[in-house]
């Protein structure tokens, strides 16, 4: 009888993945952790307490089998564990690097509230996708049936859309992507640094979704290239998934300076220059952070991608202004520890007041905070204090404040799309549906900025939502053409 693989979490300390030494990453963009090595993925999967209720799956969005992979990974049973990841999950690398474990399932990990050290989840999750990918058992997706006499469009190829096109060609139908940029993947490709999530990893996913079948259509801007209304006349069924992208604005002297530019124009310039294209606000300095003091306003996952970025730019230096403490921030805690590493200097409870310069930025003026009473999010409410203005030098600020949705209705030429009073659109939850027959909905358009995982995981439910439509609509049709020729 042969030893239980599971279970060793008593006498096997945790162990994640090496990462590389701060000084020799913060030179490339390349990614920070080293992979497992096989018997090291084994060996932190056997760590596994194989609970009775698996709070680990409970509290992923996706709700991953994972106890269940984890055992087939400390069985040396790869490929069954690669299968089983696959079966939830559209991208089980992908949330393996940049899903927030600790405030997910390692956070509810039974043998850490036991004070063991969590399992090492996301990375053993990373290890089986990157192997199947390396053995060739990742291939394009398989229809189980013939629906293409039905077609679907997905506006947005981010993770929500590349997901219900995903499953929506797994049951048979035709299935086209629109999306505005020239590569697929949305903030995957243009948003998530490399450093964070390589853009192979991202590529390769697209390229198997274009080998099983669905047609891409980049650079294709609805509103400009063809109206809403034409492409439902197209379609037999539209799922807009097209995140959330218009940046927040900060009200402050000197704001609209040069030197002083929004996140997402800055992530999106470093981006393009990873894959090698000619970026003309990058060439002219504009958003280039080389040899540049450099100040990120804001607190979440998007400054921290800003903040790290300008570390491998060359920057002379780095600060993250944020006006609550290190406790409430709304980023990653780990993300934050990895700036550190780099040299990135924290301003906690700051908020800037103005930013100085007229040709370019000079300098940001800010204001200490305190933490007031709790809103009613239940965070405490940020105040100045009296008389504590102080000045940092700046040659290029980054605001990294959180994004809104853009207004669709008059983007798409579509006024009867209806909207909320946050300009997300307003979906019947019970079917995922917006205002207009046939045209449905997901991930961060209708939730508001969110994590990967839940886009992924509302593209997985609108499929289901989108084939109930597409099989009612396919009989209705059968009915009435029986009926036309009975009546003939």
């Amino acid at each position: 009888m042969t030893d239980n693989p599971m279970l060793k979490f008593v006498g096997v300390e945790q162990d994640y993945p090496a990462k590389r030494a701060a000084n020799e990453r913060s030179d490339d963009f390349a990614e920070i952790a080293r992979l497992y090595a096989l018997e090291k993925a084994e060996e932190q999967s056997g760590r596994c307490s194989q609970c009775g209720v698996p709070y680990c799956s409970v509290h992923c969005p996706l709700h991953n089998h994972i106890p269940d992979w984890l055992k087939l990974t400390a069985e040396g049973r790869l490929r069954d564990a690669y299968e089983l990841s696959n079966a939830t999950s559209t991208m089980p690398e992908i949330c393996g690097r940049i899903c927030p474990q600790d405030r997910l399932c390692e956070g509810n990990c039974v043998i850490e509230t036991a004070g063991h050290g969590t399992v090492t989840i996301g990375a053993i999750e990373k290890f089986i996708t990157d192997t199947a990918w390396k053995e060739g058992w990742v291939e394009p997706v398989k229809p189980v049936r013939d629906r293409s006499n039905q077609s679907v469009g997905v506006i947005g190829a981010g993770p929500a859309g590349l997901t219900t096109a995903e499953y929506m060609r797994g049951r048979g139908y035709d299935v086209h992507v629109y999306d505005r940029h020239d590569r697929a993947g949305g903030l995957l490709t243009y948003g998530i640094p490399g450093f964070k999530l390589e853009k192979e990893i991202v590529m390769r996913r697209v390229e198997r979704l274009k080998d099983s079948g669905i047609v891409f259509h980049e650079s294709f801007e609805v509103g400009r290239d063809a109206t809403l209304e034409e492409l439902r006349e197209k379609h037999d069924a539209l799922l807009i998934a097209t995140g959330v992208y218009k940046a927040r604005q900060l009200k402050a002297p000197g704001v609209g300076a040069p030197g002083v530019v929004e996140a997402l124009d800055y992530l999106i310039a470093s981006n393009r220059k990873g894959f090698g294209e000619s970026v003309e606000a990058f060439e002219s300095g504009m958003l280039d952070a080389a040899d540049k003091h450099v100040i990120v306003v804001g607190g979440g996952d998007t400054a921290m991608d800003c903040v790290r970025t300008a570390v491998r730019q060359g920057a002379k230096s780095v600060k993250c202004l944020y006006r609550r403490d290190r406790e409430n921030m709304p980023g990653s805690q780990t993300e934050v520890r990895h700036a550190e590493e780099e040299c990135v200097e924290f301003v906690w409870l700051s908020a800037p007041q103005a930013f100085d310069g007229t040709e370019g930025v000079t300098g940001v003026r800010a204001n200490r905070m305190r933490l007031g009473a709790a809103d009613a999010s239940g965070r405490r409410t940020p105040q100045v204090e009296a008389d504590s203005d102080f000045a940092l030098p700046a040659d290029l600020a980054i605001k990294a404040l959180g994004f809104d949705a853009e207004d669709l209705p008059d983007m798409f030429g579509s006024p009867d799309l209806s909207v909320t009073r946050w300009g997300t659109l307003r979906v019947d939850h019970k079917t995922m549906q917006t205002s207009l027959d046939g045209v449905f909905a997901a991930g961060d358009i209708v939730r508001g900025a969110s994590l990967v995982v839940w886009a992924i995981r509302d593209g997985r439910d609108v499929a289901d939502h989108m084939h109930r439509y597409l099989k009612a609509k396919a009989t209705a049709t059968s009915a009435n053409a029986a009926a036309l020729e009975a009546a003939e």
